[in-house]
C-alpha cells in the first residue's frame, strides 16, 4: 500500500509540475518603465501568432522597442524595430488567425497592413473596447495583471494618428519560463 501511495504522490507532483510549466510558457512578462505587465497568451485562438511572439520575445527582439503609435482611449502599438510602423522581424509574415474573441480592454492583437496576412512582429494592446476590429485582426493574448502600467504609456496625438514624440519603450519581454 505504501508503494501505491508513493506512486500516486509522484504522479500528482508530475501533473502539477507540467501544468505549471505550461502556464509559464503561456504567460508573457512585459516590463515597462512604470512596472510589470503579465499577459496570458491564447494559443487556442492563434497558435502561429503566439509561437511568433514567444520566439521573438525570448530572443530579446522586443527589448528597447518603442511604443511608436499610442492613441488615447484606443490602443498602444509596438514591435517595430524601425520605430515608425513600417518594420518587422526577419521572419516571414503570418496568415491571419481570426477568432470570435472580442477586442476589449487589455486584449493584445497583431498589427498588419491592409493585407490580412501581413502580421509579423508588431502588436497592440487595447485601452478600451473596439468592436470594429473583431474578426479583422488576430487576437493572441490578454493582460491579466498590470494594466495600470499599460495605461501609463506615453500617448501620441489623435491628430497625428497616435505618433509619439520621445516614446516609451519595452524594457524587457519574455515568457515566464525564460524570464
Amino acid at each position: 500500500m505504501t508503494a501505491m501511495k508513493t506512486l500516486f504522490f509522484a504522479l500528482c507532483v508530475a501533473i502539477l509540475s507540467s501544468t505549471a510549466l505550461a502556464a509559464d510558457t503561456e504567460t508573457l512578462i512585459l516590463d515597462l518603465k512604470s512596472g510589470q505587465v503579465k499577459i496570458e497568451l491564447l494559443p487556442d485562438a492563434a497558435p502561429k501568432h503566439v509561437e511568433r511572439i514567444t520566439t521573438l520575445a525570448n530572443e530579446g527582439f522586443y527589448d528597447g522597442l518603442k511604443f511608436h503609435r499610442v492613441i488615447p482611449g484606443f490602443m498602444a502599438q509596438t514591435g517595430d524595430p524601425l520605430g515608425n510602423g513600417t518594420g518587422g522581424s526577419k521572419l516571414p509574415d503570418l496568415e491571419a488567425e481570426f477568432s470570435d474573441r472580442p477586442f476589449e480592454r487589455g486584449v493584445l492583437g497583431m498589427a498588419r497592413s491592409r493585407n490580412p496576412n501581413s502580421a509579423n512582429s508588431q502588436f497592440f494592446i487595447m485601452f478600451a473596447e473596439a468592436s470594429h476590429l473583431n474578426n479583422q485582426y488576430t487576437v493572441f493574448g490578454r493582460v491579466t495583471e498590470g494594466m495600470e502600467h499599460v495605461d501609463a504609456i506615453k500617448k501620441g496625438s489623435q491628430q497625428q494618428n497616435g505618433q509619439v514624440d520621445n516614446p516609451d519603450t519595452i524594457v524587457k519581454m519574455r515568457t515566464a519560463d525564460k524570464y
